[in-house]
């Protein structure tokens, strides 16, 4: 009897050191994990393994800002050192969004400062940014130590901010406004960056609005005081003032923006030996692998051919070329990676991309200016183009295209061949050119099959596009996909229940021109189990009772009522136009947001209790 006693004794020990070892095994281990679907699982194991992912967790993302707020992530990862933070809805990108929805930095610079210390990373993403929270940050300790700020499709904030951060950030390493919209009252700030800063890798305001003054001798001096300068990407500055930048940036990678003096036009033999002759003293630095030249014609696609069978990625979005321009210019290009450019590619221009450019895994098509469309009648993309794009680059991993024609023959070729993708965006242009091949309910469906690897996808068709058995598809054959983009999907009701029995691992949904009901709408809410984010515009909207269905604890819902406003018609001409409605639904810890503008409001059960 004894002896069995102390062969339990001994069991209960082993077992004991056993589980410790374990435990220590993976508190070890768990700094390791970077992922952040992986941490989150992590920390739903055991109060242990929470713990250790609060203090060691160095990266968080917030989709949107009033998901939480600043004192509880301060709570739960103290010792944060990387913090991206998005604000407005990305409709905001469109106009679609009211200028003053909301969206302000302030409060977490203000957390951030006060209890993250060792912040090396901060990027802010379609947020509210002020001068004084750029100074805030730039004078407080974590100014110090800050490695990287990027302020991407940003606004509020002008130079004098910039100021700041260029005097007190030394340690500064990737500084990007892209896309920010900035007052610009002098160019100041980026000669002190070029005086106080020697680790600089990244610099980038490219399209920013208004447009940046450069001087060029900051760029020059910029150059020379950080050899491991990689990536500068700058707005208007002429080619020719930039010669001295390229010979002193040796280690540059990668450029973006600059301009040339002559405008593109009707091109004369002479004035095109001239041009090209004035700007053959622009050399690139031998390094340079991603290049962007806004204003780029026809007379000086020359310059670009020494570097351009070593590119890898290549910016056509602001060039002034036509569709024989690219086929020219892309051959040339073997290998070729990322391409961005308009539809005035043309189908036969993405043919060549699928002949000679064999490695693109990344390839952007923007809609381009429909006058320019119309003065050259090959710049448009269809299903031809697609398919030999499809069959000729089986590496693709991202696609997003405007379209004039498509087929569902071009669709199943994608799931054919794209077995890489993660990424698929398509808009069907409403032009009056007649579809025949409506609605892309096959195409769809053997699309999804096919790239079962998308993580991604949105699709933007016209009335008739996709049918309900279509859009039931998408649900029933999307069981990977966490973000999605639909516009003028679906028939009915019906439609949208039946698309919302599938989608698994959905968390973000956007839907626009929609003919959907409010109960329709918050059914699906409901039943799509992982989703965490619906923005609508344009649905059968009624008194908002209906939406009643979807409230539950920790679910924000925000309304914008239709109001009207002006845009601009193809001729510049300022029209009164009607905004639809939106719907705005999140998930919250932080519960409903205080600072709603007169154009927003929420809605919650009291909202309907008053008398």
């Amino acid at each position: 009897m004894e002896k069995t006693k102390s062969t339990k004794s001994n069991c209960k020990s082993k077992a004991s050191s056993s589980s410790g070892q374990y435990d220590t095994v993976w508190e070890c281990v768990i700094p390791y994990v970077n992922d952040s679907r992986d941490r989150d699982a992590v920390s739903l194991v055991c109060k242990r393994w929470y713990e250790i992912d609060a203090i060691t967790r160095k990266h968080v993302t917030i989709a949107l800002c009033y998901t939480a707020t600043p004192q509880q992530l301060s709570r739960r990862f103290p010792q944060l050192e990387s913090l991206k933070l998005k604000g407005k809805p990305r409709a905001s990108m469109f106009n679609l969004i009211p200028e003053d929805w909301g969206g302000y930095v302030t409060p977490w610079v203000e957390e951030v400062v006060r209890s993250f210390g060792r912040m090396k990373a901060l990027h802010f993403r379609r947020m509210i940014v002020k001068d004084s929270d750029l100074e805030l940050v730039a004078k407080s300790a974590v100014g110090k130590v800050l490695e990287v700020l990027k302020l991407d499709k940003c606004s509020g904030f002008s130079t004098d901010g910039l100021l700041h951060i260029g005097r007190f950030c030394g340690s500064m390493k990737i500084l990007v406004m892209e896309e920010s919209s900035i007052t610009d009252n002098d160019g100041e700030w980026l000669h002190e960056l070029a005086l106080n800063n020697t680790v600089l890798e990244n610099l980038n305001f490219y399209m920013t609005d208004p447009i940046l003054r450069v001087r060029s001798g900051d760029l020059k001096l910029i150059a020379r005081r950080c050899p491991s300068l990689a990536s500068v990407k700058i707005n208007d500055c002429d080619m020719l003032d930039l010669i001295e930048f390229f010979q002193a940036a040796a280690s540059l990678e990668e450029f973006g923006g600059g301009s040339y003096t002559e405008p593109p036009g009707l091109v004369v033999e002479g004035i095109f030996n001239e041009q090209l002759e004035r700007y053959a003293a622009v050399v690139f630095p031998p390094s340079l692998c991603r290049l962007g030249l806004t204003y780029l014609g026809q007379a000086e696609m020359p310059i670009v051919y020494p570097v351009a069978s070593r590119l890898r990625k290549l910016d056509l979005m602001f060039a002034f070329l036509n569709t024989e321009d690219h086929c020219l210019l892309l051959q040339r290009c073997p290998n070729l990676e990322v391409l961005e450019a308009r539809n005035v590619i043309g189908d036969r221009g993405l043919e060549v991309v699928a002949q000679f450019c064999k490695k693109i895994k990344r390839l952007r098509i923007e809609r381009g200016a429909d006058e320019q469309e119309m003065e050259d009648e090959e710049g448009i993309v269809s299903q031809r183009g697609l398919i030999a794009l499809a069959q000729g680059c089986i590496e693709l991993e991202y696609l997003a295209v405007y379209v004039s024609d498509i087929t569902n023959a071009s669709l199943e070729c994608i799931g054919t061949h794209s077995k890489n993708l993660c990424d698929f965006r398509l808009v069907l242009l409403d032009r009056e050119t007649r579809i025949t091949d409506l609605p892309l309910d096959s195409g769809v469906r053997s699309l999804l099959i096919g790239c079962h690897k998308l993580r991604r996808f949105a699709l933007y068709l016209r009335p008739g596009g996709l049918s309900d058995v279509g859009l039931s598809y998408i649900g029933r054959y999307s069981s990977n996909v966490r973000w999605m983009l639909l516009g003028y999907v679906g028939e009915s009701d019906a439609g949208l229940l039946e698309f919302s029995k599938g989608c698994p691992s959905l968390q973000k949904l956007e839907m626009r021109g929609s003919c959907f009901s409010e109960r329709a709408l918050a059914i699906a809410a409901l039943q799509l189990t992982s989703l965490r984010y619906l923005w609508v515009q344009g649905y059968r909207a009624s008194n908002g009772r209906d939406l009643l269905t979807m409230v539950r604890p920790n679910w924000n819902i925000e309304l914008i009522p239709a109001q009207q406003g002006f845009v601009g018609d193809e001729n510049g001409v300022h029209v009164m136009v009607e905004h639809q409605s939106h719907i705005l639904a999140y998930y919250s810890l932080a519960g409903p947001r205080s600072d709603f503008p007169a154009t927003v409001k929420p809605l919650d059960l009291n909202t309907f209790l008053s008398p």
